[in-house]
């Protein structure tokens, strides 16, 4: 411990810490978790699921030294399958640490020095202690609405150690919490779609890839880059994606991809036609396309009659009919700086060929993102081709490998977030509604009310700083609770939310911040008590193959020990279980002592016994201690059915028997129930809103507009600190890309250190003096560590070069509360201060 409060301090924390009666229990799990690691292979090969894929991983003297692909399916590289050995040893929380404020008065711990005050190096089971005590005090004089355990992200992969939900078991067992809405991902459409289509849509297994092949003439890639972004899914990635990519490259149909940027699909499709509009600017030129088929009588007019509700509600926007502007593809140019030929051009080649449109995500997180999904689908039903082969739209065959077949086989459960628990008048956890017990009646008048609603999750800075404030939402008002108590895990927000320095001041107001990270991320250094947690490589897992294709099931193996003093997230809920309420809590959590291996057992035999009933599901899978001994994937069948699925078959083979989700069962290109909310920024159609910020604005606030789209090189913000930075990081800041003309004008060359600012922030960024974007257009990824000159204070440069410093934290509209981070000016200059060095990825003080 490199630093340390006064010894009369220390005693006084000690000596409370002691009066926690349950502490001598604590002793009691540690046979639970103990684990013989003399098991774990030392020298050779282990086969272990991932985000970014299967990997086989080499071991020598019991540490990793390589990992490379399992499933070898294409030759597209994927740069982030060969970094375990950095995941396991870099940056790494080492011990648990409490600010010394904290510790000294957690009644009092000057929450304005979180950020930039030292940490003080404390024992597991003291931890354990201080975070029980301190949130059943919370509960207590604030009720279980004031704790917020939202811990978005993507967590480490694995069915049974899913960090999210064991936080979310813990936190309704011991009485109740506040949660979030929706994601950051698809805030607005997984809101407008199921208004429009009936159904989310972004999450759902989409029309088969070779369908796509055999039958589409033309494709359309609408802000979508999946040579990035199906390098990861959410379970673990099945390695067929890259695959259908390739295909589609030599199979000579037209392609177009719409992007403000070069990007790297872009670039692997060599022969594309790249259409490049203003950012924000895709509902105005689909308008104009539409505007212009409509004109030209090139629409489907039976397909809107039989398919569709309010065509003739929008076509009057569209002609001008009800605000006086007809939306005419000249009008559309003017916005999308896209000539007024190429617009219709583009129009009448998708009415006369099959054409399919895949649409990515970044065009909803935007100002007004509810309307450019919207907007698709009201052209694709122009079209007439949604239910055909190849033809149609999607939103979602850039992620985790939607559109690959599904395989017909079992699927792998994975632990549940329990129901609310019951105390009785001691405080002793008396069971739950679903435990069978007489635990409802006999508790009621002591159970902890958990709050009546969550709010979205990208609104958590304006609810931190505006307790008690009321926002629409979907139709209904939400009120912020008065959140004291943050738990985090699995995620980084300060490096995913918009805005970072609203965020630094909001997250001073509450009186405690716990956090469990692997990593001394952004996020853990502004933590009050930090436990470190074991990373996917030192626990044993298991989880699906394939998001959508349910290509299979993986065995997640541990590879090396516990690294430090981390333990698994499982342990250290399990533990505070143990701390809040005693055995009967920690057995109702563990239910009555389960170890992860006898989760990861029952899980794989509920699969294996469904196989064993359906004969026909021919597989390779065999009985568990086989399966877990050799080590090797489970691989299932895909069928002739999978192979031809078309999204939306159903619906227009039968409409009325087949019917959509929605209120009339059709596609709902006006929207009855969105006009009843009465939203000034979201129309019960879909419609062009001027974003707040966009390169179209009469008097700009600043001069370039900012795209900070999914990195090529780390799933957001994991992989930051590994070896990869050292292939793109220029000047030792992340890079930004500067047109060449633009440059010019800021005599700004390659590799130059830049300081990228706006009203909201200010970072430093290494140039790149590219083509590859747009004149006025800028681009830095997101998912920075990010990393301010002085620590927790506000208004901070950033030296790694973060660009959520400089985002926008408004909603999308009141209808979904989307983020925008794609709606954003900034300027840029030679930056000619003094060389910051680098901490982003370094121990804050005294840890």
């Amino acid at each position: 411990m490199q630093e340390t409060i006064n010894r009369r301090g220390f005693l006084k924390i000690g000596a409370t810490l002691a009066s926690v009666p349950v502490f001598s229990q604590l002793s009691g799990t540690y046979s639970l978790f103990a684990k013989d690691v003399s098991d774990l292979v030392k020298n050779g090969e282990v086969v272990t699921g991932t985000h970014w894929g299967v990997l086989k991983v080499t071991l020598k003297d019991g540490k990793v030294v390589d990992s490379k692909p399992f499933f070898n399916t294409s030759k597209i590289p994927n740069s982030l399958q060969g970094n375990t050995a950095d995941m396991i040893y870099k940056s790494r929380v080492k011990y648990p640490m409490v600010r010394k404020s904290y510790l000294e008065n957690p009644d009092d711990p000057k929450p304005a020095l979180r950020g930039s005050e030292e940490f003080v190096r404390v024992s597991y089971e003291d931890a354990i202690k201080l975070v029980a005590r301190e949130l059943k005090k919370t509960r207590t004089q604030k009720g279980p609405a004031s704790v917020f355990a939202g811990s978005y992200g993507w967590k480490s992969v694995g069915n049974v150690h899913n960090s999210r939900i064991l936080l979310h078991r813990f936190m309704n067992l011991s009485g109740g919490f506040t949660g979030s809405l929706g994601d950051y991902s698809t805030g607005a459409s997984q809101i407008i779609m199921p208004h429009v289509v009936g159904s989310i849509g972004v999450y759902e297994q989409q029309t088969s890839w070779p369908v796509i092949l055999e039958h589409s003439k033309v494709v359309v890639l609408w802000g979508v880059n999946p040579i990035t972004t199906l390098k990861i899914s959410w379970q673990v990635d099945d390695a067929q994606a890259f695959a259908y990519l390739e295909k589609l490259k030599a199979s000579g149909k037209q392609l177009i991809i719409i992007d403000p940027r070069r990007s790297e699909t872009i670039r692997y499709f060599d022969k594309a036609r790249w259409i490049a509009p203003l950012p924000n600017t895709d509902v105005a030129m689909m308008l104009g396309m539409a505007n212009h088929l409509y004109k030209k009588g090139k629409y489907d007019k039976e397909f809107l009659e039989t398919y569709t509700v309010g065509f003739d509600r929008f076509s009057e926007y569209l002609l001008g009919k009800t605000d006086g502007i007809d939306k005419t593809a000249a009008w559309a140019s003017s916005i999308c700086r896209i000539d007024e030929k190429t617009i219709q051009e583009l129009a009448e080649l998708f009415y006369d060929n099959r054409t399919f449109m895949m649409s990515g995500w970044g065009m909803q997180r935007a100002h007004h993102g509810e309307q450019p999904h919207w907007m698709m689908v009201t052209l694709a039903s122009m079209l007439g081709q949604i239910g055909l082969q190849g033809g149609g739209f999607s939103l979602g065959h850039h992620y985790s490998g939607a559109g690959v077949p599904t395989r017909k086989g079992a699927t792998i459960g994975g632990i549940n977030a329990a129901s609310l628990g019951y105390f009785d008048e001691s405080g002793k956890f008396i069971g739950t509604k679903s435990s069978g017990s007489d635990a409802a009646s006999t508790g009621e008048s002591w159970k902890l009310k958990v709050s009546a609603s969550s709010f979205p999750v990208a609104r958590i800075a304006d609810a931190l700083m505006h307790p008690g404030k009321t926002i629409q939402h979907n139709g209904k008002t939400i009120t912020y609770p008065d959140i004291d108590f943050i738990y985090w895990v699995g995620g980084n927000p300060f490096s995913h939310h918009q805005d970072t320095n609203t965020l630094v001041k909001a997250w001073k107001k509450p009186r405690t911040i716990v956090v469990n990270s692997i990593y001394w991320t952004p996020s853990a250094k502004m933590a009050d008590i930090v436990f470190p947690t074991t990373s996917q490589y030192e626990r044993n897992d298991i989880a699906m193959i394939g998001d959508y294709s349910k290509h299979g099931i993986a065995p997640i193996k541990q590879l090396v020990e516990k690294q430090f003093e981390a333990r698994d997230d499982y342990q250290i809920f399990s533990d505070l279980c143990l701390a809040y309420a005693g055995k009967e809590l920690f057995n109702a959590y563990t239910e009555n002592g389960k170890k992860e291996m006898d989760w990861i057992e029952e899980y794989y035999n509920v699969a294996y016994n469904t196989i064993l009933k359906t004969p026909q599901l021919l597989t390779d899978m065999k009985p568990f201690q086989t399966f877990w001994s050799e080590n090797q994937p489970v691989v299932f069948n895909s069928t002739m059915e999978s192979e031809s699925f078309v999204k939306f078959k159903d619906f227009r083979d039968d409409p009325i028997l087949q019917p959509l989700g929605t209120p009339s069962g059709l596609i709902e290109i006006y929207s009855d129930t969105i006009a009843k909310m009465n939203y000034d920024d979201c129309r019960a159609y879909p419609s062009w809103f001027e974003p707040i910020e966009w390169l179209g604005m009469k008097q700009k606030p600043a001069e370039f507009h900012m795209l900070s789209p999914h990195p090529y090189d780390r799933l957001h913000s994991q992989q930051n600190q590994t070896r990869l930075r050292d292939t793109y990081a220029v000047a030792n800041h992340e890079p930004i890309y500067i047109n060449p003309k633009d440059a010019a004008k800021k005599q700004i060359k390659n590799g130059d250190t830049v300081r990228v600012f706006n009203a909201r922030g200010e970072i430093l960024a290494g140039a790149v003096v590219t083509d590859d974007v747009i004149e006025g257009v800028v681009c830095i990824y997101e998912g920075v560590w990010y990393d301010p000159e002085k620590p927790g204070a506000v208004g901070s440069i950033c030296k790694n070069g973060s660009p959520n410093l400089l985002t926008i934290d408004i909603p999308t509209s009141k209808l979904a509360n989307g983020n925008i981070s794609h709606t954003a000016l900034v300027n840029i200059e030679k930056y000619t201060g003094k060389t910051l060095p680098l901490t982003a990825f370094s121990a804050p003080k005294g840890a």
